[in-house]
């Protein structure tokens, strides 16, 4: 399914492999904590007003990946400007829900992308590893795992 037109209303959920994908890479946690790159983070990477001490439910959990899923999704439909399958979609909404939208915004894969090179942004999903300046095991295997799912389209 196509990209919805500039300043339409997203309702289209994300695909059930890319959230299964992204649950997978950051697990859940009920109380917040310190996320490799010293961010506080609770529930599945959720890091939005999250305060030192903080503990939430599993149905909260659940409710802020909506949400910034949600949110992910818009962003992607914002930037991306050639049609995607709801795969693709998914993948690069994993990586903007990891990375930030700016990230994207700034990524060769978001030009190759726009330009309808597939197959060269999703090349790319690869360069987006580090940590702090140093390749992440976590990070591998998940840029990979996008990588997979956005070619499956």
């Amino acid at each position: 399914m196509p990209n919805a037109p500039t300043g339409a209303v997203i309702s289209r959920a994300i695909h059930p492999a890319a959230v299964a994908l992204i649950k997978e890479a950051e697990g859940c946690k009920l109380k917040a904590y310190l996320c490799p790159a010293g961010v506080l983070t609770i529930g599945y990477g959720h890091t939005a007003g999250v305060t030192k001490g903080q503990s939430i439910t599993a149905t909260q959990a659940e409710a802020y990946l909506t949400a910034d899923l949600a949110e992910a999704a818009t962003q992607v439909d914002r930037l991306v400007k050639v049609p995607l399958t709801e795969t693709q979609r998914g993948a690069l909404a994993s990586f903007v829900f990891n990375l930030g939208a700016g990230s994207l915004q700034r990524s060769t894969l978001l030009v190759k992308l726009n330009a309808g090179d597939h197959q060269g942004a999703a090349d790319q999903f690869r360069v987006w590893i580090n940590v702090n300046g140093k390749p992440s095991s976590g990070l591998i295997k998940r840029r990979a795992a996008e990588a997979e799912l956005f070619r499956s389209a």
